[in-house]
Formats: structure tokens, C-alpha cells, sequence
């Protein structure tokens, strides 16, 4: 049976750039976890933190496609960050280098899923899964 899944990602850094970590959190439409990540990412910006979360889910849908193929129907993203979101959907522009090189990774990786995507912006507070996996690999590192 196909499902779809939700996404919700977070990055975040203390100090801008500072100790960085990402968080990745994903369920299927009956809530039921599908699958967590929480990385640390060293010294980044928390915009490059944003964005390398969102690749951390890419990344592994990519993977889940290949191991089995077909098996999901559709992706909702859920982000916290209104730039990522507004960036990605293409209706920002982007002036930094650093995440114009970002936001191509994630532009190539998203036209390899062969399933309909949809990126939301939703408040921080409505995140609280990915901000508390962010926080832990921030936390890992002091």
C-alpha cells in the first residue's frame, strides 16, 4: 500500500555561524513515525543549517525510493524556515552563494522523486519533533 508521508526538518545554529545541528522527523498519514535523524553539522549559518536539514530528508527519500520503489504516493515538507520555503518554491530570490549552491542540491534531488511534493512554511512552535532533533545533535557537540 502507497503512503504518504509527512516531513518536518530543522536546523539551527548557537551562534550565527556557530555549533550546528539538523533534525529530520517523518510520519505516514495515520501519524505513526516513519523515520528520525539528528545530525550535527559543525559551524554554519542557521540559514545553512535550514537548508542542510531539508537535505538530510531528501537525501534519505532517495535512498527509501531505491530500496522500494514505489511505495510512496506523495510528500508534504514542513519547515520552519519561511526563507527555505520561499527559496525552494522559487519565489525568492537567493543572494548568498553558499545557499544558491544548496538550493541547487535540493532542486536536483526533488526532480528525482517520482511522487507529487508540496513545501509548507508552519510556525516554529508546530515543529517541535525536528527542533527538538536539531537541539540534541546541537546539544551532542558541547
Amino acid at each position: 500500500m502507497k503512503k504518504n508521508i509527512k516531513v518536518f526538518t530543522d536546523g539551527g545554529s548557537r551562534g550565527n555561524p556557530g555549533l550546528a545541528g539538523a533534525g529530520v522527523y517523518m510520519e505516514d498519514a495515520s501519524g505513526q513515525e516513519f523515520y528520525r535523524e539528528s545530525r550535527f553539522l559543525g559551524t554554519k549559518t542557521n540559514n545553512e543549517a535550514e537548508y542542510l536539514a531539508f537535505l538530510m530528508a531528501l537525501d534519505y527519500l532517495m535512498q527509501y525510493e531505491i530500496k522500494n520503489p514505489g511505495l510512496i504516493s506523495g510528500v508534504e515538507f514542513y519547515l520552519d524556515s519561511k526563507l527555505v520555503v520561499e527559496q525552494i518554491n522559487r519565489r525568492w530570490k537567493i543572494k548568498k552563494a553558499e545557499l544558491k549552491s544548496l538550493a541547487d542540491s535540493a532542486w536536483k534531488n526533488l526532480s528525482t522523486l517520482p511522487y507529487s511534493i508540496k513545501i509548507n512554511h508552519l510556525l516554529r512552535e508546530k515543529n517541535q519533533s525536528a527542533d527538538y532533533l536539531a537541539n540534541e545533535a546541537m546539544d551532542r557537540a558541547c
